[in-house]
């Protein structure tokens, strides 16, 4: 794990309650600005009347004694009453500071939790294939409810607390002398350096524990995505002991975190209870002088409390800061993780007039060392059915992802109707492409949103007529629940051919001018493949067409056949004219023809 210089941790600390603050503060949102300054002025008031307290018991302990006169002619009972009253109402304008307070925080963490996950969807394919689905919203669970935390404590606790320790060490020094002004400040300062030296020590611990956590979890949801594979491979045990030894280590590193808040939590009590002790017996030695009366006594004591409870809590307080801090500035380094394709300024909407699709000279590599096209061209015109095959590693897969712009061509451009795809806007681009993927991935719904998620706010009869048109419809229908049947996690209660016409017809409900297949029917048997392949013909009819096969059979008809081979189009041109010329199409038919007549 990589360590980190506690002055980096603070300047982090810094930078994300830079970034909080425009959500409490928004210039756009002047309810938001009535609403905290209505509670800070709530926390002024609840601080004054909760330092005017111990003063209202002091008069009262000296009235029941018959000590000194009380500058209010209340009577001990009037006064008793009073107090009780000051400690209410500190307790209401408490109360109230937070009802007060609550919309602003809400507002806030919805805000910054909406801004993430949008953030999320707009980072680039590179990101989301190298990142972990379960640490990745493990980050975000945990910086969104550091957002929550951050904003309750950190306005309403160390700010009033600072604000009363200043009220009572001004009171102490006013009524009786500097000597309870210096045990107080000295025993404050060695409880805050204290507290911040250790939590500084336990941050480091705690991260290591969420580590711990978040590989443990990324192996459970993981292992879970996986069930089937696990199944497969008789893997239970496997991937029991594989979570048990990353639990294993989690136990580990939050023994640590355990035992030094132990330490931190006796230190701080030792420290208290020495501040304590140290004004009690100068006020001790004050009633019996005769120069304190047992009021001013009871008074110390009762100050010494109010700002004992609020320090003791400060420790779990600043230790939950520090660590939402951390928590944060994770979420908050996601934020800043650039999107990689993004608009450019003032890209105007992508606007198909025919859907002519053309590839020029274009180059592009996952890695800058590893070039996987090299110098395609390729021109789909309107209407038409073009075929993208070859081998394995060809290139095939990577035509279709620039395509849909989840990368950026090194080199060259690809245009759609002439307009090259990054000067147009992504949203425009996306809503002209329709999609269906060698495995369609469904949402754990009904089979109606999962087709209806095709375009927003679709009627059921357009439902049904997509699934009329992906030749579904009987299918749905037989089953107990029909369009309201739950397909389960990832679609997996529902057969590959199954799946595969429920996104077909989400594609088709989409209605795009544009047609991506991505090897749409190579993970399925011949019969499934063969109904799958005449829903796919009707999805195409009036479109611009672009197959990626792998199974040569599909693409007979089309229009025009590219043969990639590493990365260069070697050959192109209609099914039968490949053959003929007994090229590298021939050779993959024959070698296609040869396997399925040996199965």
């Amino acid at each position: 794990m990589t360590q980190t210089h506690p002055s980096d941790e603070r300047r982090s600390g810094w930078r994300t309650i830079r970034k909080v603050s425009p959500y409490l503060w928004p210039d756009d949102q002047p309810w938001v600005k009535r609403r905290v300054v209505l509670a800070l002025v709530l926390l002024v008031l609840a601080k004054l009347v909760a330092v005017v307290t111990p003063i209202l018991y002091k008069w009262a302990v000296d009235a029941l004694a018959g000590e000194g006169v009380p500058p209010v002619a209340l009577g001990a009972v009037g006064l008793t009453v009073a107090y009780g009253g000051a400690r209410l109402l500190n307790v209401g304008f408490q109360q109230l500071r937070d009802a007060v307070f609550a919309a602003v925080g809400q507002r806030a963490l919805r805000a910054l939790a909406l801004e993430t996950f949008r953030h999320i969807h707009r980072l680039s394919m590179r990101y989301h294939i190298t990142r972990k689905t379960g640490g990745l919203s493990r980050i975000i669970e945990r910086g969104v409810k550091g957002v929550d935390f951050l904003l309750r404590f950190l306005i309403f606790s160390i700010g009033p607390l600072i604000l009363e320790l200043l009220l009572v060490a001004g009171i102490l020094t006013v009524l009786f002398d500097a000597w309870y002004l210096l045990i107080v400040a000295v025993t404050i300062a060695l409880y805050v350096w204290f507290t911040f030296a250790v939590t500084e020590w336990r941050v480091k611990l705690r991260r290591e524990m969420n580590d711990q956590d978040t590989d443990a979890n990324q192996k459970a949801i993981d292992s879970l995505l996986n069930f089937e594979t696990v199944k497969y491979f008789g893997a239970e045990e496997r991937e029991a002991a594989r979570y048990d030894r990353a639990m294993e280590a989690y136990g580990v590193a939050a023994l640590k975190t355990n035992y030094s808040l132990a330490f931190l939590n006796f230190g701080q009590s030792f420290l208290i209870t020495g501040g304590l002790i140290g004004v009690m017996v100068l006020a001790a030695i004050g009633v019996q002088a005769g120069t304190l009366t047992v009021g001013d006594f009871v008074m110390v004591n009762a100050y010494m409390i109010q700002i004992t409870v609020p320090l003791n809590f400060l420790g779990t307080v600043y230790r939950e800061i520090r660590q939402s801090l951390v928590d944060m500035g994770e979420m908050f380094d996601l934020l800043e993780q650039p999107s990689e394709v993004s608009d450019r300024p003032g890209a105007a909407d992508l606007v198909v007039t025919g859907g002519r699709v053309a590839l020029e000279g274009v180059r592009f590599g996952y890695d800058p060392n590893r070039e996987i096209l090299k110098g395609v061209d390729l021109v789909a015109e309107p209407g038409q059915m073009v075929a993208i095959v070859g081998a394995t590693g060809s290139g095939k897969s990577t035509i279709g992802r620039l395509l849909f712009r989840f990368y950026d061509v090194t080199a060259g451009r690809l245009t759609i109707d002439g307009q090259d795809i990054r000067d147009v806007t992504q949203a425009s681009l996306h809503a002209a492409i329709g999609v269906v993927p060698q495995d369609t991935v469904l949402f754990n719904d009904t089979i109606r949103y999962n087709i209806a998620y095709g375009r927003d706010g679709a009627t059921e009869d357009e439902i049904v007529a997509a699934a009329r048109a992906a030749q579904i419809h009987d299918f749905i229908i037989s089953l107990p629940d029909g369009y309201d049947t739950t397909v389960g996690e990832r679609g997996l209660k529902l057969s590959g051919g199954e799946k595969q016409r429920v996104g077909i017809a989400r594609t088709l409900l989409k209605n795009p001018p544009i047609l991506l297949l991505d090897e749409a029917t190579s993970a399925l048997d011949s019969d499934t493949e063969a109904e799958i392949k005449e829903a796919l013909a009707r999805a195409g009819e009036g479109r611009t067409v672009l197959t990626i096969a792998h199974r040569l059979s599909t693409i007979a008809e089309a229009d025009q056949i590219v043969v990639l081979e590493a990365g260069e189009v070697v050959e192109r041109g209609r099914h039968d004219e490949l053959l003929a010329r007994q090229g590298r199409y021939a050779q993959l038919w024959q070698r296609q023809q040869a396997d399925d007549e040996a199965a």
